[in-house]
């Protein structure tokens, strides 16, 4: 009587350990999603954004060129580490694409670009907000799944670390500068 008793707590501590790690691990896909959604957004905006400056500044083919081949490399690819990468790169390429903006103040004063740019703006601060999300849901599942006694069912079902988004360009981790 008793082994079926400490048999059938130990049947329902494994089950809610295993629906901890289950429900961890979506969350982990559905703040995920929330990035991709973001950053999907964020690359439709783009072309729209390089094709309003392009019609000021014919000669600065290089960005623009270089802006369409991250939005196609990042519809491509699936891997965490790899958006990661774009992401540093358009970072940085989108301020050089406002740097530019600059040089043509009729740019600066379109109304088509100047709602572009806010538009981006927003979507860049809804980034910022779903990595950090991504990255709280990958830090709670990561913990979750190394902690005693779930090691051992994470083990056993198959159950892998996720990886953090992490943006790997240097440029975009340096401190600002600002002058006056």
């Amino acid at each position: 009587m008793y082994v079926l008793i400490i048999l059938a707590v130990i049947v329902v501590f494994i089950i809610f350990i295993y629906n901890g790690l289950v429900q961890k691990r979506m969350v982990v896909k559905n703040m995920w999603s929330n990035i991709s959604t973001q950053l999907q957004r964020r690359y439709d905006l783009i072309p729209n954004l390089v094709n309003t400056v392009k019609g000021y500044a014919t000669h600065e083919r290089e960005i623009f060129e270089k802006v369409a081949a991250l939005r196609s490399s990042f519809q491509a690819t699936n891997s965490v580490k790899e958006m990661g990468r774009i992401e540093g790169e358009m970072q940085g390429f989108l301020g050089r694409l406002f740097a530019v903006a600059e040089n043509y103040p009729d740019l600066k004063a379109s109304q088509n670009f100047m709602m572009l740019q806010e538009e981006l703006t927003g979507t860049e601060n809804k980034v910022a907000y779903s990595r950090q999300g991504y990255n709280n849901a990958v830090m709670t599942y990561n913990t979750a799944i190394q902690k005693f006694p779930a090691v051992i069912l994470a083990g056993l079902f198959g159950f892998k670390p996720e990886e953090f988004f992490e943006v790997e360009a240097e440029e975009v981790r340096k401190v600002p500068k600002v002058s006056f």
